[in-house]
């Protein structure tokens, strides 16, 4: 009977570990250039006190000490790997939201939200105001 109790246990924890997994954005995801339809970057996303943010950990498409010249702020010039391009993203029914984006080819800081596809596929949606002006990606993990 104990085994059978301990079995249950571990067999509805690992299934609950295995659903926390598949329910988060945390991961490296590469991003597809709009226009060429090539990999572009490494986004590794992450939690922190509740909240998700993404930063740059591989340039696919540029030389490795590429630096931001069109960024804002304290991000200008700074270098594109290690930089946070996606910050304060936090969990909303199903999906992500209440986040910000930033795009380092144009410098634009953009309302975002994600949301899954399937396990492997990120949609992330850029907007400004209402998220019907925007765009999505769709980002894919990396494995």
């Amino acid at each position: 009977m104990k085994k059978i109790l301990l079995s249950s246990f571990v067999w509805a924890f690992w299934c609950a570990t295995l659903t926390t997994a598949q329910d988060s954005p945390v991961g490296v995801w590469k991003t597809i250039d709009d226009k060429t339809g090539e990999p572009k970057a490494w986004i590794e996303i992450y939690e922190q006190e509740g909240k998700y943010y993404g930063k740059i950990v591989k340039l696919l498409q540029k030389p490795p000490d590429t630096v931001c010249d069109k960024c804002p702020g304290d991000k200008k010039g700074k270098p594109l790997i290690g930089m946070i391009v996606l910050w304060d993203l936090q969990p909303y029914k199903y999906y992500w939201s209440y986040g910000k984006i930033l795009d380092p080819n144009n410098g634009k800081i953009y309302k975002c939200s994600v949301w899954f596809e399937d396990s492997d596929k990120l949609k992330v949606r850029g907007y400004i105001g209402v998220s019907a002006i925007g765009r999505t990606q769709t980002w894919h993990r990396v494995k």
